[in-house]
């Protein structure tokens, strides 16, 4: 993999309708071109046959929302790393912020996820961040370190093939942004962490995920640590994702 190519990633959320994601993927899809990132769409579960038939032979990837830390067995609802990798899954979501808020995902829970992904040839993209609380309270450094070091600690020298992405969660869906300073300054430090893990930290990519538009993307995507971005709404837009996709050079 070529260290220096960005990666966007949509996280489609629990949006999407067998319509409109056949609408919006053949929007993307067409108006692609020669972009020089590597390009992802995390789907709904339901959605993943569907989205993988439409990008196949395509410069899109395919992600999951979440996986479970489960290989196998009598976990209702679940689906495994095993299960997504049969579906051409290229990467997974885990530790999203609303898993952390609404479903009680801790940080171990998080580092098994992104073991068990990675154990079935699944990127994890792990994702870090603070509240606005945190932040306030100058936090975010303990925060994030904190959270990335648990999947360091169960992933070791295996945490070189994982994906990072930094979503302040006071800056997710409430339309406010990290300024590109901000984020850097944040990135710096998870680099920092990895390449104290890793000797292959630089290959490591750092996304971020805080409300990333057509209109601040270009300046994100600007910054040394800030190897992509993980986009919500605005990834449900073909105009707008295609921008952001542009900037990505």
């Amino acid at each position: 993999m070529n260290s220096k190519k960005k990666l966007i990633a949509g996280n489609w959320k629990m949006n999407g309708s067998l319509a409109a994601n056949e609408a919006l993927l053949r929007a993307i899809i067409a108006g692609l071109g020669d972009a020089v990132c590597d390009v992802a769409v995390a789907v709904p579960a339901p959605y993943l046959a569907q989205v993988q038939s439409l990008t196949s032979g395509s410069a899109v990837s395919v992600a999951s929302q979440d996986v479970s830390q489960h290989e196998a067995g009598a976990f209702t609802g679940e689906v495994s790393a095993g299960m997504l990798k049969d579906f051409g899954v290229r990467y997974a979501l885990v530790g999203h912020s609303e898993r952390r808020q609404y479903h009680g995902e801790t940080d171990v829970v998080v580092a098994e996820k992104a073991q068990r992904a990675l154990a079935a040839g699944v990127t994890p993209i792990v994702c870090v961040g603070e509240t606005l609380q945190e932040r306030e309270a100058g936090q975010t450094e303990v925060v994030v370190k904190r959270q990335l070091a648990a999947v360091i600690h169960l992933n070791g020298h295996c945490i070189s093939e994982v994906v990072v992405a930094y979503e302040p969660v006071w800056a997710i869906g409430t339309g406010r942004t990290a300024s590109p300073e901000q984020a850097q300054a944040v990135h710096a430090v998870l680099r920092a962490q990895l390449a104290a893990a890793s000797e292959h930290a630089d290959r490591i990519r750092l996304l971020y995920g805080g409300s990333m538009n057509a209109a601040n993307a270009a300046q994100l995507l600007a910054q040394p640590d800030i190897d992509g971005g993980l986009v919500g709404g605005a990834s449900l837009k073909a105009p707008d994702f295609l921008q952001i996709i542009a900037a990505a050079r």
